[in-house]
């Protein structure tokens, strides 16, 4: 069963009733495979969920599958998260020992062409899907989650909080898990001067150095 300390994002008690009884990561990756509560599911290729192992210390979540994502079934796979993982590396934290999993677990797109692009979730959709993350966060119980960009914060803190005023910060909020904020690394991606993405890309991984540093106290 789950367990209650924690509360589940409120996303209204319909939602805390589904599933409610899944055990273990599996179990709820299997419920999510049958998940129709917003229209995303009807174009995606594959759900993504989180994966990584059930004793994960930290919980890294993204925004939404992209489309290599979504291809493959798995999250962080395309070049997010090949970048992800290159500054995971020189922040000192083991990638392998994390969750990573997203907000939304079904790619939103629109066709450019023959081309999907990536199309940012609504707050609906944010919503509708809070209760799959709340559940693998309930199940893991990890000792810090990452919110990378405003999505993965709005779903885990809601408005309140802002990525480039609160980045950097582990926050504690009541109740809850402690979570780091900072930013998605795609927006690392679409940076085009040199010089930019260099200092850019310093600073997301002085906000990853946190977790080292927290996971020591």
């Amino acid at each position: 069963m789950l367990d209650k300390q924690h509360p589940l994002p409120d996303t209204g008690p319909s939602l805390k009733r589904d599933h409610a009884d899944a055990a273990t990561l599996e179990d709820l990756r299997h419920a999510a495979e049958s998940c129709t509560r917003c229209d995303l599911y009807r174009n995606a290729t594959h759900l993504v969920f989180g994966e990584g192992p059930e004793n994960a210390e930290v919980v890294l979540v993204g925004e939404q599958p992209g489309d290599k994502e979504d291809l493959a079934g798995r999250p962080f796979v395309g070049p997010a998260g090949r970048l992800l993982d290159q500054c995971l590396e020189e922040a000192g934290v083991d990638r392998d020992r994390c969750y990573v999993t997203n907000a939304v677990k079904h790619f939103k797109y629109q066709m450019r062409g023959k081309k999907r692009l990536h199309a940012r979730p609504n707050a609906g959709e944010v919503q509708r899907c809070a209760w799959w993350l709340g559940a693998e966060l309930e199940l893991l119980r990890p000792k810090l989650v990452v919110a990378l960009g405003a999505t993965a914060v709005s779903s885990l803190l809601g408005s309140k909080v802002k990525v480039m005023r609160d980045r950097g910060n582990i926050l504690h909020p009541e109740g809850q898990f402690d979570i780091l904020v900072t930013i998605h690394p795609s927006a690392l991606l679409r940076i085009r001067e040199p010089d930019e993405k260099e200092r850019s890309r310093a600073s997301f991984i002085r906000d990853l150095k946190k977790i080292r540093g927290f996971l020591r106290h």
